[in-house]
């Protein structure tokens, strides 16, 4: 196990999976209030396509699948702004289009490429030194703006109506919000994979949802469970040699069962029916 340590892609990937699950953990914690569970399936399946499109073209799959992810994210929040359409129907449509797009890709791509199903199923143990700086780099970003509009943010995602009527420009950082989402998932395509990647989003803070009533604690715990499964996932992963993205999802999955189980707020409606 201490061997592994010593080898630079394991180091690599124990850095890219601890990075993409701290920044999926934090962003989580607001797609969970706001209830945007169906948003970041909808947003992995677009960057996919993406990343399908820029393998066909030669052209590069990362800036792609930011381009496609960003664009299906504001065209869902244009269409429920002018509600015409409720935003989980809408990105059902963009979701069922962008992973027909990208099937379609691979289908005209003249020979198998793994790297692409890479993306698809997550390879955090085949993450380069470039894909390593696009992480940092995009993580970094991502969070800055979080810590800038934290109040704004927590403020829409409780109450969007609310933080309208209180003077927050409460569209614009919906909107904030979505680009937040798709960068994410356009981080974290390689580590967990386009299938699995919004379970990243979502399992850490509803498990940390189970343990606290506080939004700073919820956040913390979050950041803790999101890292920890990230970086053990990656462990499993190469000691069993099984795939990355389901390791971390699976234990990820386990952990939150158990927060269920031993959840103060479970426990605390138990006691309570059991004295009526």
């Amino acid at each position: 196990m201490l061997e592994l340590l010593t080898y630079d892609f394991m180091q690599r990937s124990l850095l890219a999976a601890a990075m993409v699950g701290g920044l999926c953990s934090v962003i989580g914690v607001f797609v969970v209030l706001r209830g945007l569970a169906f948003v970041g399936a909808g947003t992995s399946h677009a960057a996919f396509a993406g990343v399908a499109l820029g393998y066909l073209m030669g052209w590069p799959p990362l800036g792609l699948a930011i381009l496609f992810g960003l664009a299906t994210v504001w065209i869902t929040g244009w269409v429920e702004e002018k509600g015409r359409m409720k935003l989980d129907v809408s990105i059902g449509i963009l979701y069922t289009t962008t992973m027909a797009l990208a099937i379609l890709f691979i289908g005209l791509m003249k020979s198998y490429n793994a790297e692409v199903y890479g993306y698809l199923f997550g390879s955090v143990l085949s993450v380069t030194n470039e894909e390593l700086s696009i992480i940092g780099v995009l993580s970094i970003l991502v969070l800055g703006l979080i810590v800038l509009f934290s109040k704004e943010l927590y403020f829409i995602a409780f109450d969007q109506e609310m933080a309208e009527a209180s003077g927050v420009p409460a569209r614009g950082m919906f909107f904030l919000l979505l680009t937040l989402v798709a960068l994410t998932v356009v981080v974290s395509l390689k580590t967990v994979g386009a299938i699995l990647v919004f379970a990243m989003i979502l399992i850490p803070a509803s498990t940390a949802y189970q343990l606290t009533s506080s939004l700073m604690t919820l956040t913390l715990y979050s950041i803790i469970i999101g890292v920890t499964t990230a970086i053990f996932g990656v462990v499993i992963s190469a000691t069993w040699d099984v795939p990355s993205g389901p390791a971390i999802v699976l234990l990820a999955t386990a952990v939150f069962f158990i927060s269920v189980l031993l959840s103060p707020k479970r426990m605390k409606r138990a006691s309570h029916a059991h004295v009526h």
